[in-house]
């Protein structure tokens, strides 16, 4: 432990010193004989669908990790389909890491984005596609990092979702909540001699509401409850919205600043939330739940769903519980995924009304992936009455995953029937795509995932002799057909762990990798 003590103690004092160069530096790729494209040409098939905007968010699409508030994961704008397609990189951080996973879009265009390292999470704000740093906001480290280190245990890290879910208010501020228990309005402004910065619009200290006795450099010795705010979100009066990892909801007046708190009792909130008109849609490790504020403000549940939690965490998801993010279709849906043995379902319910004007909300319980291969971490892709899921089973993370024939495997499109009579099984992929968030152009018609292919190494630097090759692959949102592989980089730098793919308005798309962040865009 007084090694551990002493090493968290230098990295500490490092960190004060750490800050980012302005020009990129390309993220490192291992020589293997990769191919740099897979595929055919693509004739843009444009889907005419849209989710209702919300009036205290930016636009569909550049707002956050999930595309919009009712987490569609469907962009507006168009992606790379392999046409002069130019790509470039940037490492994420000087320090060990440097993950650019959740982006968001500055109404100019700039990228907002939150990038991790073993210190913790800092906003960058980004010049598009030449990925040149404008301003950085350094947050809080995380008590997870701490741990990481005193327990050897890095998978604190990788199980912590804290922090990772933001979003981009109306005005083009980030809002977000810091390993301090304090929720965040961030805003950036250009100084007349044309530099950037990030400041502090306004904060809400949630301290007295979330137990913080928590690992850190002040306090090596916590034996109190230490919870940590998963994600903040508004709904469509204005009221933000906050989760935590140990069950506790609650709102914030940003007007007035008034705080209210609730707790589902012996329940993990690991997940991101989505909200419309007619409310908020939280899913906990147990249950899929519906809320309300009333007339003070306080959180309401209308309803909760029991799910197939199964009798353990499987390998590709975070916890004994759905990996997914409740998505909404349009007026009356929400989908998420449960955890049962065997094979997971897919899960879609009607979402209107309370638990006594609506006893049987469940529409279909559709059984997805292989029998004992099955799970997923992943917020689906859902518009109109369309769902589409990827297979995460295997994959642990970037660092140490070893079993590579074994990771993710299946894609999944199923549908709501018209009379709501169930759900149905449309097409299926056996591609992989092991753990990234996808996405959908709605432009282009095109569902972008992350895949890999193992490939010989030119000049093997060990016993091992493949390496993985990784890809943005494109399928055809109607058929599932496998339009192309656009190749980014080999090596686990190139692995995304968990990051979401985003596309921008200009039509590039962008990937988040161990060491940082890709862009993808055809000119």
């Amino acid at each position: 432990m007084r090694n551990s003590f002493y090493t968290v103690v230098s990295l500490t004092l490092l960190l004060s010193a750490c800050s980012e160069p302005f020009e990129p530096t390309p993220i490192e790729s291992i020589d293997a004989s990769a191919k740099s494209w897979i595929g055919k040409s693509h004739i843009a098939t444009p889907i005419n669908a849209a989710v209702p905007k919300h009036p205290f968010m930016a636009p569909q699409g550049v707002n956050s990790m999930h595309s919009d508030g009712y987490s569609s994961d469907a962009h507006p704008t168009g992606g790379p389909l392999g046409v002069n397609t130019k790509m470039n990189s940037r490492v994420g951080s000087v320090l060990p890491g440097g993950q650019c996973a959740t982006l968001t879009f500055d109404s100019n265009g700039d990228l907002l984005g939150l990038c991790a390292s073993i210190a913790g999470f800092s906003i960058h704000r980004l010049r598009a596609r030449t990925l040149e740093l404008l301003a950085e906001y350094d947050l809080p480290t995380r008590p997870s990092s701490y741990e990481a280190i005193v327990y050897r245990d890095r998978s604190r890290i990788m199980h912590d979702s804290s922090g990772a879910y933001f979003y981009l208010d109306q005005d083009n501020r980030i809002v977000m909540a810091d390993a301090d228990k304090v929720v965040h309005r961030i805003a950036s402004r250009e100084s007349k001699d044309g530099n950037w910065e990030f400041y502090t619009d306004s904060s809400w200290d949630l301290s007295d509401h979330v137990p913080n006795d928590c690992l850190r450099p002040s306090n090596w010795f916590p034996n109190g409850e230490c919870d940590l705010i998963t994600a903040v979100m508004p709904d469509f009066s204005g009221l933000l919205w906050w989760a935590t990892r140990g069950g506790r909801v609650g709102t914030i007046n940003q007007e007035t600043g008034e705080i209210t708190a609730m707790q589902l009792n012996g329940e993990e909130i690991q997940n991101g939330f989505s909200v419309a008109e007619d409310g908020v849609y939280i899913v906990s490790d147990h249950a899929m739940y519906g809320f309300s504020a009333d007339e003070n403000g306080e959180p309401v549940q209308r309803w909760r769903e029991p799910y197939d939690r199964g009798t353990s965490h499987k390998v590709g998801s975070i916890n004994q519980g759905s990996g997914t993010t409740p998505t909404l279709l349009g007026s009356d849906y929400v989908t998420v995924t449960d955890n049962a043995d065997g094979r997971i379902n897919l899960l879609v319910y009607k979402r209107l009304g309370d638990s006594t004007s609506m006893p049987d909300r469940l529409i279909c319980k559709t059984p997805v992936f292989a029998d004992g291969h099955s799970a997923t971490d992943n917020s689906m892709v859902a518009i109109g009455r369309s769902i589409v899921l990827e297979n995460n089973a295997g994959f642990s993370n970037a660092m140490d995953q070893t079993d590579w024939s074994n990771a993710g495997g299946g894609l999944v499109r199923v549908d709501i029937r018209e009379d709501e009579s169930g759900c149905d099984v449309v097409w299926e992929s056996a591609e992989r795509s092991p753990s990234v968030v996808p996405k959908l152009s709605l432009k282009n018609g095109v569902v972008y995932f992350y895949t890999y292919e193992r490939v010989p190494m030119l000049n093997p630097q060990s016993d091992a002799h493949e390496i993985n090759a990784w890809y943005v692959i494109g399928l055809d949102y109607q058929t599932g057909e496998t339009l192309f592989k656009l190749h980014t980089g080999n090596g686990q730098n190139y692995d995304n762990n968990w990051s979401p793919i985003t596309i921008a308005p200009d039509d590039t798309l962008y990937v988040g990798t161990t060491k940082g962040i890709v862009a993808i865009w055809d000119e």
